[in-house]
C-alpha cells in the first residue's frame, strides 16, 4: 500500500530553526554595528555642512571687500547651534582658539557612542 504523506519532520523543522537561529546571531549584532556606522557618517557629514557654511560666508565676506572677517564674525554666521533640519537638532558650534568647534552629539534623537566632532579652521591661521 502506497503512503502519500505530506509534511516536515520534527527534526527538519528543528533543523531550520537552529539554521535560523545561528543567522539571527550573526546578523543582529552586524546590523545594529552598521546603524552606528551610519549614524557617525551621518554626524560628519553634519560637521562638513557647518564647515562649508562658515568656509561659504568667509569667502563672500573677502570677496565682498571685507577683509577685516574675524572668527567670532563667521562662527555668529553659522550660529550657536546652526539648523541642519530635524536630524540634527543638538549640534554645537564654538569658538577654539583659531577656529570654530563643531559637536553633534545625537543624529535622528540617538545618542552617538562618541559625540563627532570637527573643526573649521581660520584661513589665516592655516599655516
Amino acid at each position: 500500500m502506497l503512503r502519500n504523506e505530506k509534511g516536515f519532520t520534527l527534526i527538519e523543522i528543528i533543523a531550520v530553526l537552529v539554521i535560523l537561529g545561528i543567522l539571527a546571531a550573526v546578523a543582529i549584532p552586524r546590523y545594529i554595528s552598521m546603524m552606528d556606522e551610519s549614524r557617525k557618517s551621518a554626524a560628519q557629514a553634519a560637521i562638513a555642512e557647518v564647515k562649508a557654511r562658515a568656509s561659504n560666508y568667509y569667502a563672500s565676506q573677502m570677496l565682498a571687500g571685507n577683509g577685516s572677517t574675524t572668527v567670532t564674525a563667521v562662527q555668529a554666521s553659522v550660529g550657536d547651534a546652526p539648523d541642519l533640519g530635524d536630524d540634527y537638532k543638538d549640534v554645537t558650534t564654538e569658538i577654539e582658539g583659531s577656529g570654530i568647534l563643531i559637536k553633534v552629539p545625537k543624529v535622528k534623537d540617538v545618542d552617538l557612542s562618541t559625540a563627532q566632532t570637527g573643526k573649521w579652521y581660520f584661513p589665516d591661521m592655516m599655516k
